[in-house]
């Protein structure tokens, strides 16, 4: 297959879980390039994304390496066979990487946790809502590149209003509702939002209340993307360049502990919602 310039982060990750499995069988690149009978530079490139890998090396790789784990081999060879051009390709050249990299994380999940503090979540965020929240980038975007963020931030919430949603859950802290970004009038629109997006039996939305005791959270603002597989999952932190894919066993382990901790901390549902009203109506 030829090499690729760009590898998304999907392409990335596949080959990241190959080296994985190779280096849990306690193989070398050298030697599992053998196996395939290609060379070593091959076999780094697959292992770096730069170049495919078809569902016959995949599964022959998988059994070379014992992996006995049905579930996840299946869910290599359907990102191995992956042929999608999803809505994000129209922003490819346009928006950073990052961008595209993150709507095509989403398209592939089973489902979505967030938490923040400072801000609604993405996917809850109205267009004036975003457009205030980019106009606040430092340098100053060009209007152009301004309103192309804003489009591509409201297309991404297809996964949870589109035909198919995925399980969606929130965690907000109170201060992200009361901070008015964009003016009043743009926070009480956006908070009426969120009342009715919360309305959906595949939504649920928690609140951090101000008055909550003994909480020393507050740095632990995070997107969850559950895969096919729970090996799979992804957390997605904010990085002064663009996002930052997780996907380490042992960091994904605590970001769902976090999740879990906020979590319980929060308020139920209806109460969230009694504060989201009273918020609104204040403003």
């Amino acid at each position: 297959m030829p090499r690729r310039k760009q590898p998304t982060a999907r392409q990335i990750r596949l080959g990241v879980e190959l080296r994985k499995l190779r280096e849990a069988a306690g193989l070398k690149g050298r030697e599992a390039a053998i196996l395939l009978g290609a060379d070593s530079v091959q076999m780094s490139q697959i292992e770096f994304g730069i170049a495919g890998v078809s569902e016959a090396r995949v599964r022959r790789l998988a059994a070379h390496y014992d992996c006995t784990d049905d579930e996840l081999i299946t869910a290599l060879v359907a990102m191995a066979t992956d042929r999608t051009r999803g809505w994000w390709e129209e922003y490819r050249g346009l928006l950073p990487t990052s961008f595209l990299d993150l709507a095509e994380l989403e398209y592939h999940s089973t489902y979505r946790l967030d938490v923040e503090f400072l801000h609604v979540p993405g996917l809850f965020q109205t267009e004036d809502y975003a457009r205030a929240v980019f106009s606040y980038r430092v340098p100053e975007l060009p209007d152009d590149d301004l309103e192309l963020r804003v489009r591509h931030r409201m297309d991404r919430k297809v996964i949870i209003e589109g035909t198919a949603p995925v399980p969606y859950e929130a965690v907000i802290h109170e201060a992200a509702l009361r901070i008015k970004v964009g003016g009043r009038a743009c926070s009480r629109a956006q908070l009426t939002r969120i009342l009715e997006l919360s309305e959906a039996e595949h939504i649920t939305v928690r609140v951090i209340p101000f008055d909550l005791d003994d909480f020393a959270g507050a740095t632990n603002a995070m997107m969850y993307a559950g895969g096919t597989v729970p090996k799979l999952d992804t957390a997605v932190r904010d990085a002064p360049h663009g996002a930052a894919f997780i996907d380490s066993d042992a960091q994904l382990g605590a970001f769902r502990t976090l999740f879990r901790k906020v979590e319980a901390v929060s308020l139920d549902p209806e109460q969230s919602r009694d504060v989201i009203q009273r918020l609104a109506k204040e403003l």
